[in-house]
Parts: structure tokens; sequence; C-alpha cells
């Protein structure tokens, strides 16, 4: 039977009792943030398998067979969450019967954003706990924003659930996952004040985005997007939507439009609406960028990057 493990009062020892594995576990993680971090932690030890490679829609997804292969033989299995992909959890369910699975969202120390409905983010009232039911496919916009990972600190509390998790699995190398846990949480810390540093130019930039993927990057390093062409990048907005941001662009001096690898050329041109703006990409799950224990690293500079482009 599948084991959800949500991680938060309880020890690992509580979580797994006796059930431990004699041998590293075998480990399954959904997208490529989120392998980065299990990477890091089981080091040497192992290699996780990533089942969404970067630039896989995780909305929907048909997984070759040898990802399903992966989620079939793992012990356990680390994702983000439903809200990220639903579709995935049947597909859990089905193929990791027996493993650990961690949705990484509802984990210990995990800071969550509401979804922002509107166009103009400036809209939005403090007192606003967002959330509205106009969702669109892949996400339930009721709930939890899902991109957690685009904030340094929630990857922190993601890598103590990890080494959490595979040290019950695996207790004869816990020491190992723990000291590997404490060089990448020191490694988060380095990067989000490096990475604070690095925008220090562009404090203050103008800016919207192609779909509203990025508010707990922009939380963590006070880079507060104008607003979002689109509420989501499963569907195109629609005329109202696109009339609005062209107002806000006119209206509060919008300099940069941050696309996406995927963006439609014709839906920019329309919310330009004729001013001579600066273009930069910004990518939430980095496409292009190699897999592995770098990954996170290498994401969060480019997001950076990106902006500093808009100069």
């Amino acid at each position: 039977m599948q084991r959800h493990i949500f991680l938060g009062g309880l020890t690992a020892a509580t979580l797994l009792g006796s059930a431990v594995l004699a041998e590293v576990p075998r480990v399954a993680t959904d997208i490529a943030p989120v392998h980065s971090l299990v990477r890091q932690v089981m080091g040497d030890l192992g290699e996780p398998d990533l089942i969404l490679p970067p630039g896989a829609s995780p909305h929907g997804y048909s997984l070759r067979p040898s990802e399903a292969r992966a989620l079939a033989g793992a012990d356990v299995v680390f994702w983000v969450g439903e809200a990220l992909a639903p579709w995935m959890e049947g597909v859990i369910a089905s193929l990791s019967g027996g493993a650990v699975v961690v949705e990484l969202l509802e984990t210990e120390g995990t800071q969550t954003l509401p979804f922002r409905e509107e166009a103009a983010f400036a809209l939005r009232m403090p007192e606003d706990g967002g959330g509205g039911h106009d969702g669109h496919e892949g996400h339930d916009h009721s709930g939890a924003d899902p991109h957690a990972w685009l904030d340094p600190q929630n990857m922190i509390a993601w890598t103590r659930a990890i080494a959490t998790t595979l040290s019950a699995a695996d207790p004869e190398n816990a020491a190992t996952y723990a000291a590997n846990a404490d060089q990448a949480t020191a490694e988060l810390t380095t990067l989000t004040t490096r990475i604070n540093e690095r925008l220090t130019p562009v404090r203050g930039l103008s800016y919207v985005v192609f779909h509203d993927a990025y508010q707990y990057f922009e939380t963590r390093f006070d880079m507060p997007a104008a607003g979002a062409i689109s509420l989501g990048d499963a569907t195109d907005p629609g005329a109202a939507r696109v009339a609005a941001i062209r107002d806000l662009v006119r209206d509060q001096g919008v300099t940069c439009i941050a696309t996406e690898p995927q963006f439609n050329p014709a839906l920019v041109e329309a919310v330009a609406g004729g001013a001579d703006l600066r273009t930069t990409i910004l990518d939430p799950l980095g496409t292009g960028l190699e897999p592995g224990a770098g990954f996170y690293d290498a994401l969060i500079t480019a997001l950076a990057d990106g902006l500093l482009a808009c100069r």
C-alpha cells in the first residue's frame, strides 16, 4: 500500500517504523528543481530518476516507458503535489503502489502564496486572500500557487524533508544524507544572498510576465511584477485580459515584458500596443538547463539574469 508522507511534526522513525530498506532506496522525482535537491542530498549514494524533463509541462504529460518504469520501481517518490500536476496523483497511485510518497508542498516549513487572479497585480488589496474559482487547465486556482520552488527558502525546507525521508528509508546512510542536506542548505543560503545582490541594479523595474508563475521569486527578492499576460501557461488570455495588460503597460510605465520559451509573439505585440518595450525570457522550469545537482542554482541565476536583461 502506498504511504503518503507529509512530514509535519512526526519524526522519520515514526513515519516509517520498521519498514526500512536494506539498501539505498530507488527514488523518483517529478520536476528538475526537485530532482536537483534530491541529487544533492543523495550525493554519491545514488542517482534519482527525473520523470518530467525540463521543458515538459507538468500540467499534462504522457509518460515514456522508461519514466513509467522509474515510477513503478521507486521506493520513494518526491513531487511538488497535486496543485502542480493533478494528473500525476493517479499515475503515482497506479505505478508506485508500495512507495513512500512525499508531497513537498505539504511539508513542514513550506511557505505558500495564494494564486493571483487579476491581470494587474497592483489591484490586489493586502487583505485579499486570493484564489477565485475561474481556473484554467492544470491548476486549481482556489488553492496555493504551486510554484513554491522559486523561493530558495522553501527549497531549504524541502531539503530537510528529503533528508528526513531518505534517512528513515536508509538509516545506515543517515549521516551522509544529513551532511549533504547541511551542505545544500548552506549553498541555498549563499544563493539567496548572491541573487539579492545581483538584482540590485534592477530594483524598481516595472515589468510584466507572460504567465503568473514567479511570485515566490518576486517576493523573496523584492522584484514585484506589475501583472501577467496570461493566468497560466495552459491557455491563452481573453481579449479583456489583454486589454487590461495593455492599459497597465501604458499607465504604469512598464518597460519590459518577460516572455517564455514557448511564448506567442502575437500576444506580446498586442500587449505592447506599439510601445517600444524591452523583452526578456524567464522560465520557471529551466528549459535547456542540464538536470543534476547544479540545476537549481542555474535556474535561479537564469531568472535573475533575465531580469537584468531588461536594463
